[in-house]
């Protein structure tokens, strides 16, 4: 994908301003760092992915068979490779490669109701010209063991009305349906509906069905498939979900400064958010959702209810998704302005 620093400057003026004129003690609503649910589980917790093949980590799903691993893959420059990562220890338990597959600008990647694996080559670094682009699907292999080989089938699509970037796929976890929202620098993206079924054989036409109001690198239905959430690089949306449409914005999540913010997905507790970035040992951040923002299945609290407003806060650098006071946040955001200005003065003088 490219860099996203020309914009850099104007998003975090935004977050900066959002920040500093909160009143003191004030957090934003919406959601709140990951701790233990109503049911004693304890949330998700961050972890670093420490291999070193994975620098551009540009995806990222919760496993439906192996508890505790997720799925992650390189953007463009990397073979048709697919990463199995542990959260306890951040380590790759298995690389899976795509026979024949010639990979170009992988984006995103969902796991199916029946368990299968969606990979989105869906990314356009040449700005929306690639005649059609493709999706690559497989079943999530049954033991994670070192290196395995798939063949994977193969949908070629194109969108209703032309070329477009995009970086994120979903697969509707209750009826498999695919879906993609494409992303431009505006903010006005949309969301594109798969046909049903996939054509492994012909085109597959994918059809505008709703405006999205954000500049998406990724995004990600709940487990029960009530909400979806789309992320940017600085702020996400959270929609209720309902016969097959987005149909209430329902409010935005926190979401973490990360290096270059990339992918997200719902943890299988269904409370939980990971956020995931780009960049060698990067980072992936938990963040609990609250009150409208969970899916109508999800465990609550005591007291916790569908209606009303949750609380937030910012993520430690550490990844560990615990509180800080809204001085530190502030003063967080002020070090990312002064760091985003300073590379505008530097290309001026350049």
């Amino acid at each position: 994908m490219r860099p996203f620093r020309p914009a850099l400057a104007a998003a975090v003026l935004g977050i900066a301003a959002s920040a500093l004129l909160l009143p003191s003690g004030v957090l934003p609503s919406g959601s709140t760092p990951a701790s233990a649910d109503g049911s004693g589980r304890e949330a998700p917790s961050g972890f670093t992915i420490e291999d070193s093949r994975i620098k551009e980590s540009s995806g990222l799903a919760a496993s439906r068979a192996h508890p505790g691993v997720y799925w992650t893959h390189n953007d463009s420059g990397d073979g048709p490779y697919v990463y199995a990562v542990d959260s306890r220890t951040g380590r790759t338990v298995a690389r899976v490669t795509l026979d024949g597959v010639d990979a170009r600008d992988a984006e995103a990647i969902s796991i199916g109701p029946d368990g299968s694996i969606y990979l989105g080559d869906i990314g356009d670094n040449l700005g929306g010209t690639w005649p059609d682009v493709r999706v690559h699907r497989f079943p999530e292999p049954k033991e994670l063991t070192g290196d395995i080989t798939v063949t994977p089938t193969t949908y070629t699509v194109r969108y209703e009305d032309g070329p477009r970037d995009a970086e994120s796929l979903m697969v509707h976890p209750r009826t498999g349906r695919v879906y993609i929202v494409s992303k431009k620098q505006s903010g006005k993206g949309a969301l594109y509906e798969a046909p049903e079924p996939l054509s492994a054989s012909g085109v597959n036409t994918f059809r505008r069905v709703a405006d999205i109001d954000v500049w998406a690198t990724d995004a990600a239905f709940s487990p029960d498939g009530t909400r979806l959430v789309v992320r940017g690089y600085f702020d996400a949306r959270v929609y209720r979900w309902e016969n097959g449409r987005p149909v209430k914005e329902l409010g935005r999540p926190v979401v973490p400064l990360q290096r270059q913010g990339e992918s997200v997905t719902f943890a299988p507790d269904g409370r939980t958010l990971m956020y995931g970035s780009e960049g060698a040992r990067s980072k992936v951040v938990p963040i609990e959702l609250g009150d409208d923002l969970l899916p109508d299945s999800a465990p609550r609290r005591k007291g916790e209810d569908k209606a009303g407003a949750g609380q937030a806060a910012d993520v430690g650098s550490d990844g560990s998704g615990h509180t800080l006071t809204l001085g530190a946040s502030a003063l967080a955001v002020v070090a990312a302005l002064a760091l985003g200005l300073r590379w505008l003065f530097r290309r001026r003088t350049a």
